[in-house]
């Protein structure tokens, strides 16, 4: 599977598989390609990652610390996929039984999903099979909505930010960890890695090359960080930033709902 590469200005807002003309037809072609690669995508994405993956979830998650202690707070992991940021997160919320909301883990692959839901088993987090652009969620519910390399899969970034506002209460907090094209040196470097040499050592990982050349497609397709932030902005949000991770191969964006 790859995605077309067009000029920046010219992109339709979403994930968009080469070929697929619409938003239904790509979340579901993009659904169908992370129920394959599910049972090897732990082990993938630690190796391609050489670890960073675990250090970068856990920064995110220490991030949100403050809010997370509080008991009553309604945290939600979009795009969660097999629950690692969702773990990462539940470290910081209350231990005593009884005593904390239960984290909310979404994810719209089924089978990455259920991988996750054993995980979640022995813990208060509450898995839930829905597409983010249509989350099963009433309106000012949640206080805090992070997604962890997943945001840029979905079919509309627009209405996906729209949505995440719309369940966020004033004062929710939103943290979309995200991959990022860099630029300069560190850009030409992160290129050949990227798209020579991580699809062929995720396709032996996965025996699914396709799923593992739309990865760096994905990335280079997705915003970069000014616009990403102005369309946090144009959802309703504020304080919009970006911090970078990694020298600017990944990063989190962080907004809050007023």
């Amino acid at each position: 599977m790859t995605i077309e590469s067009t000029p920046e200005h010219e992109r339709s807002i979403g994930a968009r598989p080469a070929g697929v003309t619409t938003e239904q037809a790509a979340a579901a072609n993009i659904q169908q390609m992370f129920d394959t690669i599910a049972p090897t995508y732990d082990r993938a994405n630690h190796v391609l990652s050489a670890g960073l993956d675990r250090w970068m979830w856990s920064r995110t998650a220490r991030l949100f610390r403050p809010i997370l202690q509080h008991p009553q707070t309604v945290a939600l992991d979009l795009c969660c996929g097999t629950g690692d940021m969702t773990m990462a997160l539940l470290k910081h919320r209350p231990t005593a039984p009884g005593t904390a909301a239960p984290i909310l883990a979404v994810d719209f692959s089924h089978q990455m999903l259920s991988l996750g839901a054993k995980k979640f088993a022995p813990h208060n987090i509450v898995p839930i099979e829905a597409d983010a652009l249509h989350l099963p969620l009433a309106d000012a519910s949640v206080d805090l909505v992070t997604s962890a390399f997943g945001f840029r899969n979905l079919a509309n970034y627009e209405e996906g930010l729209a949505e995440l506002h719309r369940i966020l209460r004033p004062g929710g907090q939103l943290g979309i960890l995200e991959c990022n094209q860099p630029e300069g040196l560190v850009g030409a470097l992160y290129d050949i890695y990227f798209k020579t040499i991580l699809p062929k050592v995720g396709g032996l990982i996965s025996g699914n090359v396709r799923a593992y050349s739309y990865l760096p497609a994905s990335v280079e397709r997705f915003p970069r960080p000014p616009r990403m932030l102005q369309l946090i902005k144009n959802a309703g949000f504020t304080d919009a930033t970006w911090t970078s991770y990694t020298f600017g191969t990944a990063g989190l964006y962080h907004a809050t709902k007023p």
